[in-house]
């Protein structure tokens, strides 16, 4: 392959390539491709029960008020029933409410503070407070600019009977919540760990095991959230107020992490996540999918775009590759193909914890797939002008049908070498008639010959080669290969012999005299094809046979078919022979080249 032909093999590739990666590294179409991405890498997982909901859902705020008439004596009741018997007591509590500072109830702070350090370790919620200063990600997600305006923590008692853990969530662009942030960094330095991360250390220390999963985290701390559960998975709808009224065994929740937060429309603490765009997840469910993953070491890593961006650049160009002129079925396989093999491969990477970018790669190449199709079209359509203006006038319409069938490659303009018929036929006696006639007399007379003699070879399939003054030039077996290519060429020469009577009789009542035509037909092989220079080309056949089909027409007196022995031996039995012997010399020919006269088809 040359290097012209090689660079536009690959142009369509490199551009649509290019684009892509540009489209890709930009984030054009950031919220189409992360909700693809969403649908192969969020998927739910069985759940081993050891996290439990306990809710602040609609029936607890109808049995006991909206939730700021609660007061913080009832929290502490509720730690007070868990932590009951140390035996059954959970492994953690966590309480999903920010109790910022100190209440008109001392009372009731004291009680919550003493209740959450006087059983199983308990994690009360803290949140930090950034600007409206928004900035963009290249991954798309948002970062505060400016940093940390304000930090809420639990009231001085709580804090110091509980663990911290912050609350804060990090949506993408498109609003769709789908990374955590670790830790936040205090303007002191302090790093305080995110809700989950506290609750899972001391789930891990409670059980002796080790705090050994850590998500894989960017500069700013924050990370790909791989959801365990959609909304609703985890809760099984026990409420508050279902544990107050001890309606909750103890068994449910013994050893066990207790998530304790709102589970009510009307909190508005309830968001849109990747797992499920359509129904929204409350905090503590988000929570508990995160711890999920922690415990099981269910951890993902997005794959920097720079990476996958190279390879959809490599991809591109390759697909580019083949789809180049193309047809249809094989390159409509290899676009399934490629297609189904990537989305497997985004399955399988999200199945081993990395997490790719689907879209724009499938973009790329279905692109690709189109418009190597469109151009294929419009290159398939200017082709069969090219062979329907090339052989239009050479061949009858049936042969222009089947070469357009066949495509540019049966219709190769090159010359090639075939065994072909051709037929010569000249008008005999025509020259001096010709001096009875007027111009015009002479140029309709000519018309009609030669008219009659196209029409004869188109009849018979023939290839109408060139007319040379009165003398016309056909042959068979070019540009596609025919059946029975000799048997036509002489049938051929027999119907001009008997379509030129009536113009024959008429020559003679008005003239006096009259013209014949004069036969030669030989079968062998020769170069066919498009010769000429540069600017004028013919498309034509030259070689001996060639030159020996026009030497027996030369020879063949008006109303003769003159054939050579390699055409009567295959029409033997088909058409009657007599042979001349080598009566006749053939210039060019050595002695003994046997000549015979065509009688009659059998």
């Amino acid at each position: 392959m040359d290097k012209k032909n090689l660079f536009h093999r690959m142009a369509g590739g490199l551009l649509v390539g290019a684009l892509f990666a540009g489209l890709m590294l930009g984030n054009v179409f950031y919220s189409q491709d992360q909700a693809f991405s969403d649908l192969i890498c969020q998927r739910p997982v069985p759940k081993d029960g050891e996290i439990v909901l306990i809710n602040i859902d609609q029936a607890s705020l109808d049995a006991l008020g909206p939730f700021g008439d609660w007061g913080r004596a009832l929290m502490g009741d509720v730690l007070a029933i868990l932590n009951e018997d140390p035996a059954t007591a959970p492994a953690v509590v966590a309480l999903d409410v920010l109790y910022v500072g100190e209440s008109d109830d001392p009372e009731g702070d004291a009680y919550l503070a003493e209740m959450a350090g006087a059983g199983c370790p308990v994690v009360a919620a803290c949140a930090g407070t950034y600007d409206t200063t928004l900035v963009t990600e290249d991954d798309g997600s948002f970062y505060m600019a400016d940093g940390l305006v304000a930090f809420d923590e639990p009231y001085e008692a709580l804090k110091e009977n509980s663990f911290q853990g912050h609350i804060n969530s990090m949506f993408d662009r498109d609003g769709i919540l789908r990374h955590g942030i670790w830790e936040i960094r205090l303007p002191d330095g302090t790093a305080v760990p995110s809700f989950h991360r506290k609750i899972y250390e001391l789930y891990c220390e409670s059980k002796g095991i080790a705090a050994d999963t850590v998500p894989f985290c960017d500069s700013r701390d924050c990370y790909y959230v791989p959801f365990q559960g959609n909304p609703g998975d985890y809760s099984d709808g026990y409420g508050v107020i279902d544990l107050l009224d001890g309606m909750i065994d103890r068994s449910v929740y013994a050893g066990k992490i207790v998530l304790i937060g709102p589970y009510a429309a009307g909190m508005q603490d309830d968001f849109t996540t990747a797992i499920d765009h359509a129904t929204k997840m409350y905090g503590i469910e988000y929570q508990a999918n995160m711890l999920d993953a922690l415990i099981h070491g269910r951890t993902m890593r997005e794959l920097p775009n720079a990476w996958q961006a190279l390879a959809l650049f490599v991809v591109s160009i390759l697909c580019g590759m083949f789809f180049y002129r193309r047809r249809m079925l094989p390159a409509t396989l290899v676009l399934a193909g490629t297609v189904v093999c990537y989305i497997a491969v985004c399955f399988a990477a999200a199945a081993g914890g990395v997490v790719l970018s689907p879209l724009y790669l499938v973009a790329a190449v279905a692109v690709l797939y189109v418009v190597s199709v469109a151009s294929n079209y419009v290159r398939e359509t200017l082709e069969k002008r090219r062979v329907t203006a090339t052989f239009e006038r050479y061949v009858a319409p049936e042969i222009v049908s089947e070469l357009l069938k066949e495509g540019s490659d049966a219709a190769a303009l090159g010359g090639r070498l075939c065994d072909i018929a051709v037929l010569f036929v000249d008008i005999r006696g025509f020259t001096s008639m010709s001096e009875l006639m007027n111009p015009e007399e002479i140029v309709e007379i000519l018309n009609r010959y030669l008219t009659l003699t196209s029409e004869c070879i188109f009849k018979n399939t023939g290839t109408l080669d060139k007319f040379i003054g009165d003398c016309t030039m056909a042959f068979w077996g070019a540009p596609l290969p025919q059946e029975d290519s000799i048997y036509k060429a002489v049938k051929t020469a027999f119907d001009m012999r008997e379509g030129a009577r009536a113009l024959q009789e008429e020559l003679q009542e008005k003239y006096g005299r009259t013209v014949g035509f004069g036969i030669g037909v030989h079968y062998g092989p020769a170069v066919v094809g498009n010769i000429g220079a540069k600017n004028r080309m013919d498309y034509t056949a030259i070689g001996d046979t060639v030159n020996t089909a026009s030497r027996l027409e030369a020879n063949a007196p008006g109303g003769m078919i003159y054939v050579s022995r390699a055409v009567a031996d295959a029409l033997e039995g088909r058409v009657q022979f007599t042979s001349l012997g080598d009566s006749i010399t053939l210039k060019g020919k050595a002695a003994g080249f046997e000549v015979l006269r065509a009688e009659r088809l059998l």
